[in-house]
């Protein structure tokens, strides 16, 4: 077992504080290194738990993400300009380096320095996520990857994208996102008769997550269907809320939003809906639709999400759209409307029971593996 493990990341999510408590458990010593307690553009608040975490000195630089799908966000990069002081005073026997840039630079120069030391590369991307990410990068990561004594990937996706840089298929983990799961699959998989058709996305309001789109193919699908209701539960805030919130909607559509709400709270959402959207034009993974699942929710999920590519079965637990295509998104809209509460029960079950063993502690052996492996 390595006596001492560092890993180098942007910021802790709620939804990582508790993998990295499960590492910290199979490892000596664990040390994780932030860039920064929080990026400007989440709204939760920085909880490291138990673990033991390092604010590094960084300079932060905002770029704009300009993808082929559309969409423009602003993104974040980091340099934590003292990595290499921190890593020489910890001395760690593995360094795992999240992201693929200055910091994953300077993890590879202090690997090349020290000799007992072996580095792997939490690459938490979809070959999807890392369009229109510019040239610069490309050749980063074409110099970067395949000096990697390891690559942790989120799933097949992934994985094929590190492949295409020239990394060896056995240097290649899979470590999925994770959390935990226990409070989502702890509530009912019932529903009342006026909760099986309510929609329901969690996360950013923001171009990239698709939104508008869905809401003319929901639109559409209200004007064809006078006969029915239909409630679509957005929770998040984001740049895109006023526009969404001024969308033209038949009468028999209401969009309610819920603006954000504590992670732990999120539980008490997820069990007033009846399927879950999400209509992502990027995602390198997309953590919503684990825990959709786990509250027992069918995924109308988007085909640019790495999550819904590993975890959703097109009839058996939800269903894959093109979120970029009106006729595909009215066409999946209509498929799901359609489907029987008897079927739709039937999926709910299948969605639980199919993300029920992606848990902390299973996404943890699968990165002690990595680490053992080097």
């Amino acid at each position: 077992m390595a006596k001492r493990v560092a890993l180098l990341t942007n910021f802790i999510p709620p939804y990582r504080e508790v993998l990295y408590e499960a590492i910290a458990k199979k490892v000596d010593d664990f040390q994780v290194f932030i860039s920064t307690p929080m990026e400007p553009n989440r709204q939760w608040k920085p909880n490291w738990g138990s673990l033991n975490v390092k604010v590094q000195k960084t300079l932060t630089i905002q770029r704009a993400w300009r993808h082929p799908h559309g969409f423009s966000e602003p993104v974040y990069v980091h340099i934590p300009y003292d990595t290499l002081w921190l890593l020489q005073k910890y001395q760690p026997d593995v360094l795992i380096s999240g992201e693929l840039g200055m910091r994953s630079l300077l993890s590879l120069l202090y690997r090349k320095w020290s000799s007992k030391c072996r580095l792997i590369l939490w690459a938490t991307i979809s070959e999807y996520s890392e369009q229109g990410r510019g040239k610069l990068r490309e050749q980063v990561r074409k110099f970067l990857l395949p000096q990697a004594d390891a690559v942790l990937v989120n799933g097949e996706s992934g994985a094929r994208y590190v492949r295409s840089y020239g990394v060896a298929p056995e240097k290649i983990f899979v470590a999925p996102y994770t959390t935990e799961i226990s409070p989502f699959t702890a509530l009912p998989l019932s529903k009342e008769a006026n909760q099986v058709y309510t929609l329901l996305y969690v996360g950013q309001l923001i171009e990239r997550k698709g939104l508008l789109l869905f809401i003319s193919a929901l639109a559409r699908w209200g004007e064809a269907h006078p006969d029915r209701t239909l409630e679509f539960l957005i929770v998040g805030e984001g740049s895109l809320r006023s526009t969404l919130e001024q969308q033209v909607l038949p009468p028999n559509i209401s969009l309610s939003f819920l603006g954000n709400l504590a992670y732990s709270d999120l539980p008490q959402v997820y069990e007033r809906g009846g399927i879950f959207v999400f209509p992502t034009l990027a995602d390198e993974w997309g953590l919503v639709v684990n825990e959709a699942m786990a509250a027992g929710l069918p995924v109308l999920g988007s085909l640019y999400s790495q999550s819904v590519e590993e975890l959703v079965s097109d009839g058996e637990n939800g269903w894959i759209f093109r979120p970029d295509d009106l006729e595909a998104a009215y066409s999946a809209l209509e498929r799901t409307l359609s489907t029987s509460p008897e079927e739709l029960a039937r999926m709910r079950s299948v969605a639980r029971s199919r993300i029920q063993n992606l848990t902390p502690e299973w996404v943890s052996d699968a990165i002690l593996m990595a680490i053992h492996s080097v």
